[in-house]
């Protein structure tokens, strides 16, 4: 007799939202994590560094907030020391890298505290820590601190490591990545980032915007490899304004540490800094799981899946940042939806990423869904319509001061709404109309006849819609102005 419907093999975000999820379904779960336990922040991942994200947005806005009207107090308030003082002729924002830590393991804990382990065994969930592996023989089973874990079918949720570039002495440099720079005791006076992946972008601005001097190194002749060119060029360009040298077609070929510095040689430019923060890519984090002997074939950065999450062996599903992509909860989220609906009930559901947005969390952000428009066009041709609009259209990107930016929808010229792409103060919370557009299957007049409330940056997808569909009626403007003249013919 099986011992569980299904058994997750996790230790990240993924894997524990994905047991929650198989209770509900009524299902025998358990769960493998590894020993030791998770620590506060760790089962984020790669995700970890949002809080420090946010210590960066807020002390931008202390720096530009005489923009309006309002300036720091000279004198000494009651109770205040001579260090807490500052002039708003010179505002110099002071991070006290010890309370931000604390501030961010607090945060760090309260959102864990939703998948806590004691939550998942209070719901039915038999959560196991330990090391195991994966046997065939004599039948398929996980086989962790020495007991034998019989299920119809498995899921893989380990998450995935940064990728280590092929640079010698690098391993041995003392690196650092998005997993683990809330570890740092203090913001480093310089700071190398090797590669330009969605994270790297993220910490490159974050620590310039917080005293470090800061280079971002990518081998490839532009930071965001996955992104639209023109969209990614806007992007550095951001860095570059906050300060962020970003050298392009750059590898980094070798490392060392010399005491409590570190050095980089970075083309034919040898660089001495503090810090090394990898952002590369990652790879699946699948060591010791013995993955081959199960039938599971594994690429350098992903598992090979099909459609339906499954792997080569199609009792093995896998979901989140093992699966290949960015590592983002809400793609892992819903690939975990599939995957154990498939693996409890039926596999006939069919994973489809078509309206599934996401984001590169630098300030302001880049959202987006579906199609870019050379895709678009790639795949209908002449068919495609493409509108544009900037965030100087937008009310409440004034009240903010935060004008830069644009949104674009790429449409089919019979209403369809293909993608869309928006770089600019809050992309990240607008990106969703247009993707609840497309997966519902919205045409591009109901996002224009939406009346976004106002004064708000959501407002800016209507906007665009709306010159998308004046765009297209334009086009049959000649047919409208002939029929016009005829009923007015006929009237007199």
């Amino acid at each position: 007799m099986l011992d569980y419907d299904v058994v997750i093999i996790g230790g990240t975000l993924a894997g524990r939202q994905a047991a929650l999820t198989a209770t509900q379904m009524r299902a025998r779960v358990a769960l493998v994590e590894p020993h030791p336990a998770p620590v506060a922040g760790q089962i984020f991942g790669p995700n970890a560094h949002q809080t420090l994200l946010q210590v960066a947005r807020v002390a931008r806005q202390m720096r530009e907030i005489s923009q309006y009207g309002i300036s720091w107090e000279t004198a000494t308030r009651a109770g205040e020391g001579e260090d807490d003082r500052s002039r708003s002729e010179n505002i110099n924002i002071l991070v006290r890298q010890d309370q931000t830590r604390r501030w961010m393991e607090c945060v760090a804990d309260h959102m864990e505290s939703l998948y806590d382990s004691a939550i998942l065994a209070s719901r039915g969930v038999d959560v196991i820590f330990g090391n195991g592996e994966f046997t065939a023989e004599p039948k398929l089973s996980f086989v962790v601190n020495g007991r034998r874990l019989r299920s119809r079918t498995y899921l893989l949720a380990t998450g995935s490591r940064p990728r280590l570039p092929d640079a010698e002495g690098l391993p041995l440099a003392g690196c650092l990545s998005a997993d683990t720079v809330g570890k740092l005791t203090q913001i480093p006076a310089r700071l190398a980032v090797v590669g330009g992946d969605p994270t790297g972008a993220e910490l490159a601005q974050t620590f310039a915007r917080l005293g470090s001097q800061v280079t971002l190194v990518t081998r490839g002749p532009h930071i965001l490899g996955r992104e639209d060119p023109e969209a990614a060029f806007l992007v550095q360009a951001q860095l570059e304004a906050d300060g962020v040298t970003v050298l392009t077609r750059t590898p980094v070929t070798q490392a060392r540490q010399i005491e409590d510095t570190k050095w980089i040689q970075a083309g034919d430019r040898a660089m001495e800094v503090d810090e090394i923060i990898l952002a590369a890519g990652r790879t699946p984090q699948v060591g010791g799981l013995n993955l081959e002997g199960a039938g599971v074939q594994l690429l350098p950065d992903r598992l090979v899946l099909n459609e339906k999450l499954q792997t080569t062996n199609p009792r093995i599903y896998a979901c989140g940042a093992i699966a290949g992509g960015y590592p983002l909860p809400h793609v892992a989220e819903y690939e975990t939806r599939v995957a154990l609906k498939n693996a409890l009930y039926w596999p006939r559901l069919r994973v489809n990423y078509h309206g599934i947005p996401w984001v590169v969390h630098t300030d302001p952000p880049l959202a987006r869904v579906g199609l870019t428009q050379k895709q678009a066009r790639r795949r209908y041709g002449d068919r495609v319509r493409v509108s544009r609009e900037t965030f100087r259209h937008v009310p409440k990107a004034h009240l903010l001061g935060e004008t830069t930016g644009f949104c674009e929808l790429v449409g089919h010229r019979d209403g369809r709404i293909l993608g869309a792409s928006i770089f600019g103060a809050g992309a990240d919370e607008s990106i969703n109309l247009a993707a609840i557009a497309i997966r519902e299957g919205l045409k591009m007049d109901a996002i224009a006849d939406f009346p976004a409330v106002w004064p708000t940056l959501a407002g800016v997808a209507p906007q665009t819609a709306a010159a998308w569909v004046r765009d297209r009626r334009s086009l049959r403007s000649d047919w409208i102005e002939m029929l016009f003249d005829w009923r007015r013919s006929w009237g007199s």
